[in-house]
């Protein structure tokens, strides 16, 4: 027996955090990104929408963990006993040193080359901006006529139907049949769809030339509808010429397709994605009791500011009335104001009958002198005028030495041309009078 001289090394003494680290770097650069095949085990989804499970096969499994965003993309719901194919990234959990995959994508196994082929025409169309949000329309609030495209005998027609006529049995809906699954479904589809819009358009243009009594509805929202599957069930819905079919409705277009997991191309191109059918008929169609409530609302909204209204107006009548006042009350102000003027008048009435008293008595008081004044003024103006009246008197003048010549009429003669030779004159003298014949007329 032999014994070594050499020296056995030292390990070095690793802290399990950094072992659990250096660990999860080696596995990422030695096997990331992996690609792994196995059945599902354990599924479970959490509330934050995380998903846990285990891939195993006949000899292994393998931890795996899905989060959230990851999880939303996938195109069915995962089961227990499922064979599927993932990619996701290696590492080692370090809270409890397990080895675990982190997926990122999942997909049933056997469907890689057509979820790839979906990718590829989803990028191409996402690309030309087809799954534009700007481009899509909302749902009008209350349709005028819905238009169905599906198969006659699926499932998903029969969801539908329920629930329009259970939500809006007032409205009525158009059902054109289609194909829903197998080679011929996307040209079907694309026929079906083509002629819901001549449908449409021809209502629209009624609706424009105000047709009147015209039966034919005006349809202003489709549903394109299908039942759950596989991939290869809905791969119809996963053709190029039925998505740009589907941008080119002239009315807002919602597609159903599938269960709530399954999302195909027809989903990004339509306006709105509902979940399942009667999703998309739900979304379509509000109870009619929810219109009822509404209009209820709107009614009592309504008579309360009605009545709002008619308080105030009634309050601002009170207040003009109490402005104006009743007429009795403007009577019996006016009259108030009549007999403070007729008191007035009265007052002044026998403030001037006293003045007037007063005045009389006054007047009598003083009378004899004034009468005496007024007589004596009188007779001062008499004598004025008798003096002037002497002066006057034809008489004075006579007494002075002159004479009043008058002719036969007794006109009085002051000038000689009123007298001829022989003409008879009479001279009146102050103490009486003399009979003239005229000689001789003379001129001075």
């Amino acid at each position: 027996m032999f014994e070594s001289s050499r020296p056995v090394p030292t390990p070095h003494v690793w802290e399990v955090g950094a072992l659990c680290h250096a660990i999860g770097d080696a596995l990422q650069a030695r096997f990331n990104p992996v690609a792994v095949r196995g059945e599902l085990s354990g599924f479970s989804r959490a509330a934050s929408g995380h998903c846990y499970f285990n891939l195993k096969d006949a000899s292994g499994q393998i931890r795996c963990a899905m989060f959230r965003r990851a999880a939303e993309h996938v195109g069915f719901a995962p089961r227990d006993g499922e064979l599927v194919e993932v990619r996701g990234r290696l590492g080692v959990y370090e809270q409890r040193g397990d080895l675990q995959l982190v997926v990122e994508t999942m997909q049933r196994a056997g469907q890689g080359a057509l979820f790839e082929q979906f990718l590829r025409l989803k990028a191409q169309l996402e690309s030309e901006g087809l799954f534009d949000a700007g481009r899509k329309r909302s749902l009008p609030p209350l349709p005028r006529g819905i238009g169905v495209v599906t198969s006659l005998g699926a499932a998903a027609l029969h969801d539908v139907v329920t629930a329009l006529r259970r939500r809006v049995p007032h409205i009525p809906v158009v059902i054109v049949p289609a194909l829903v699954q197998g080679a011929q479904a996307p040209q079907s589809l694309v026929q079906a769809l083509l002629k819901m819009y001549r449908m449409a358009l021809d209502g629209q243009a009624l609706e424009a030339d105000s047709v009147p009594n015209s039966s034919r509805p005006i349809i202003d929202t489709i549903l394109l509808v299908r039942g759950g599957g596989s991939l290869e069930d809905l791969w119809s819905f996963n053709d190029e010429q039925l998505a740009r079919t589907i941008v080119q409705s002239p009315v807002p277009l919602i597609s159903g397709v599938g269960h709530e997991t399954d999302f195909t191309i027809a989903d990004f191109c339509a306006d709105l994605r509902a979940p399942t059918p009667t999703a998309a008929a739900e979304l379509v169609a509000q109870p009619r009791e929810v219109w009822l409530g509404a209009l209820a609302l709107m009614q009592d909204r309504l008579e309360n500011a009605a009545q709002r209204l008619l308080d105030r107006q009634a309050q601002r009548l009170d207040l003009a009335g109490q402005r104006l006042g009743r007429p009795s009350q403007q009577l019996a102000r006016e009259q108030l104001q009549l007999s403070r003027q007729a008191q007035r008048l009265r007052h002044g009435m026998l403030i001037k009958l006293q003045q007037m008293s007063q005045n009389q008595k006054a007047l009598q008081a003083n009378l004899p002198q004034v009468l005496q004044r007024s007589l004596e003024q009188q007779k001062q103006q008499l004598d004025r005028m008798d003096l002037r009246l002497q002066l006057l008197d034809p008489r004075l003048v006579l007494q002075r030495g002159y004479a009043l010549l008058t002719d036969d009429a007794g006109k009085p003669v002051t000038k000689t041309g009123q007298a001829s030779a022989g003409s008879a004159l009479k001279a009146q003298l102050s103490d009486g009078t003399l009979d003239l014949v005229v000689t001789q007329p003379r001129l001075l």
